[in-house]
């Protein structure tokens, strides 16, 4: 999977926004790009398998437009159709119209275009929860960690805080940061739609997690792509 381009301007960029952001609240932020949060392999089997059996409906429905079409096609005369060709027929057909389907869904924007967005959303969730898991859950001596994620195929982010600030911070709040970090992003600047939103991020930790004397830095500030 191929990563995201970001430039060591943008890894500073947000990582100085993460820092200006922890310094003013007990809160840690944890930033990740990636270029998609799914390969879609089995919404791709299930088109495939589908556009294979539509093949092979239309071959059963008008059998001698396809046989006299396989003829024209190459070259044969008065061809005679045994029911081991016609079988065999069948399965080639199916095979192509599997395999290139499976190469257009996976390969080619025809794959997220079909791809439900219901699936599309979940699947992205279902990422982010597991980065939060690994890279900020449960990892700050008061469960203050927040992660922000930004997956760049789906056109889709999400943010995820540990139980501390999700205990007082309700999602709806994290609004304001997203719409913050799409306006950058509709004009492809990614790393400027990512400080914005950690910028309000942080401004709500400052409300809800001012920051004591003795706070110290518990997670890494720098922009991750995975």
């Amino acid at each position: 999977m191929a990563k995201p381009t970001m430039s060591e301007a943008d890894h500073k960029l947000v990582s100085d926004a993460v820092a200006a952001a922890e310094a003013q609240s007990a809160g840690e932020i944890v930033t990740i790009v990636t270029p998609r949060s799914d390969s879609y392999h089995d919404v791709a089997l299930v088109w495939s398998a589908l556009v294979a059996f539509a093949a092979l409906c239309a071959l059963e429905i008008a059998p001698l437009f396809y046989l006299e079409l396989v003829e024209r096609l190459l070259g044969l005369w008065a061809h005679e159709w045994s029911p081991r060709a016609v079988l065999g027929l069948a399965l080639t057909v199916a095979a192509l119209k599997f395999g290139g389907m499976y190469l257009l869904m996976r390969f080619t924007p025809l794959g997220r275009w079909l791809t439900p967005r219901r699936v599309r959303n979940g699947r992205v969730r279902e990422r982010a929860l597991t980065c939060f898991r690994v890279g900020a859950e449960s990892r700050t001596s008061g469960r203050t960690g927040v992660l922000i994620y930004l997956s760049l195929a789906e056109h889709r982010a999400e943010i995820i805080a540990d139980a501390a600030i999700a205990s007082k911070v309700s999602p709806e709040t994290w609004g304001i940061a997203m719409k913050a970090m799409l306006d950058p992003l509709r004009q492809g600047q990614m790393a400027q739609g990512m400080a914005a939103a950690v910028a309000e991020v942080g401004k709500v930790l400052t409300e809800h997690f001012p920051r004591s004397d003795d706070d110290v830095n518990e997670l890494p500030d720098r922009l991750i792509e995975v």
